[in-house]
């Protein structure tokens, strides 16, 4: 089977963060997978919504978009239609649910931190390089607070890559959007780095798939998960990595 770029079945595509990618926020990390590019950055606000007022709690948000010019045709700004499509809020529920799961609450405190995805250019994968690139802003927006001897706001690391069966019926790693428009199965894994699953969300699209490929999809899944999560600890460096799950 022949990849677009020529790339293995087990292949990510070349991916790259880039830290402190923008001056105001917290947090802020330019991440490459292949064309896919996306602008995250952590804002922290001393709120919290309503229901965790006074609990001594905090909060972890996300807002995506897609700019007009990100896709070979240009995409109308959802502002200019007056509403978010459902596409937008079902991936900024993904986005802040993942990052929840690896964050203490309580270790946070009464704040918010509201994760911003832009994606600039899109080409397959941008929630899940959303997901992975967050990570990294929201670790050094929590650094910015942190008080040595504390509970580090964020246990664990966290990834996601995107995985499927392509149109020939080959089950292969990080897809691009000529491969996602034509696959017969798509699915997103979100993974911890002990290495538990967040979501997976899959769907046949093009036919119902078997256990033995869902087995093969989770099995990329968690290759390419890893990988990335390698690669967090290599962008943070020891400044950041040591702090991650750090309780004392």
């Amino acid at each position: 089977m022949a990849r677009p770029d020529r790339r293995t079945a087990d292949a990510l595509r070349p991916y790259e963060m880039h830290r402190h990618f923008q001056k105001y926020p917290a947090g802020s990390v330019l991440i490459e997978m292949g064309n896919t590019k996306v602008i995250c950055a952590a804002s922290i606000e001393d709120r919290v919504p309503f229901f965790l007022r006074g609990t001594g709690e905090g909060w972890i948000a996300a807002e995506y978009s897609l700019l007009p010019s990100a896709t070979e045709t240009r995409t109308q700004r959802e502002a200019v239609r007056g509403k978010q499509s459902g596409r937008t809020q079902e991936i900024e529920r993904l986005i802040g649910r993942s990052l929840r799961s690896v964050v203490d609450t309580k270790a946070l405190g009464e704040r918010t931190i509201m994760i911003d995805c832009d994606v600039i250019q899109a080409d397959g994968g941008t929630r899940t390089a959303s997901i992975t690139g967050a990570f990294v802003a929201l670790v050094e927006a929590c650094a910015s607070f942190y008080e040595k001897g504390k509970i580090f706001p964020v246990k664990d690391f966290l990834s996601a890559i995107s995985v499927g069966v392509s149109h020939e019926g080959v089950p292969i790693l990080d897809l691009c959007y000529e491969e996602d428009s034509r696959a017969i199965v798509d699915m997103n894994v979100v993974m911890t780095g002990v290495g538990r699953f967040v979501e997976v969300q899959g769907t046949g699209e093009g036919r119902p798939f078997t256990h033995e490929e869902l087995g093969e999809l989770l099995a990329l899944g968690e290759k390419g998960c890893r990988e990335l999560i390698s690669y967090e600890k290599d962008v943070l460096g020891g400044e950041l990595v040591w702090l991650v799950g750090r309780e004392g």
